[in-house]
């Protein structure tokens, strides 16, 4: 009888390999939670990690300094973000195929998802960093440079999400300057959650969007 085969070492799990992303996401999300709600003064190293259920030994095995942490904290939500824009573009193009042409409350929809990028945790721990980083100058080079990837990114994906051709003139400086928008929006939000005021600038813009992108050429 033939014995049987032994998998490749390769397909086999490593339980410690597993334990340990596992720490590190639960880092991640602790330190954008921590920086939304307590500002970067008052999360500290040790103050994430209790938030985590890990050890600071263990923290700072994964992230050496508190740079590192909070930087790598706020790409991996962003990530995250950039992941579900994706799933919802895979969506959304499903449903423009069903139907025989996008309507205005279709680009609505796409504008508030959009918006809802800059009212939530990771904007608020964004802002916390740039603050931050507009005087400590090792934090300063690491943020400016996440912020160009994650703005090229964000913009790259509303293009995509709004079916936008940005050939046609205008149409990139329509798209970026709902972008400012909303991150204006998200500042206004930090003090103060005026959500209808919001939702009448959101489909405004929508309104000048649609007419961006519908324009004969």
């Amino acid at each position: 009888m033939t014995p049987p085969r032994t998998p490749p070492r390769t397909a086999l799990r490593d339980p410690k390999q597993d334990r340990s992303r596992a720490t590190r996401r639960r880092l991640l999300e602790a330190a954008v939670a921590c920086l939304a709600e307590h500002g970067w003064t008052r999360s500290t190293v040790a103050v994430v990690a209790e938030r985590a259920g890990v050890s600071r030994g263990a923290a700072q095995h994964h992230f050496p300094t508190r740079e590192d942490l909070f930087t790598a904290a706020v790409e991996h939500v962003a990530t995250e973000r950039s992941a579900a824009l994706r799933a919802l573009h895979v969506r959304e193009r499903q449903e423009r195929e069903r139907a025989e042409e996008r309507g205005g409350a279709e680009v609505v929809g796409l504008v508030g998802v959009l918006v809802d990028l800059y009212t939530g945790t990771l904007f608020r721990a964004a802002l916390q960093l740039w603050v931050v980083a507009s005087y400590e100058e090792q934090l300063g080079a690491r943020v400016a440079a996440l912020e160009a990837r994650i703005g090229r990114e964000t913009h790259r994906m509303a293009v995509e999400l709004l079916g936008a051709d940005e050939n046609v003139p205008g149409v990139r400086e329509s798209v970026q300057g709902f972008l400012d928008m909303a991150r204006g929006l998200g500042l206004a939000n930090i003090l103060t959650d005026d959500r209808a005021r919001r939702d009448r600038v959101v489909a405004q813009w929508a309104r000048i969007l649609d007419d961006a992108l519908r324009a004969p050429h």
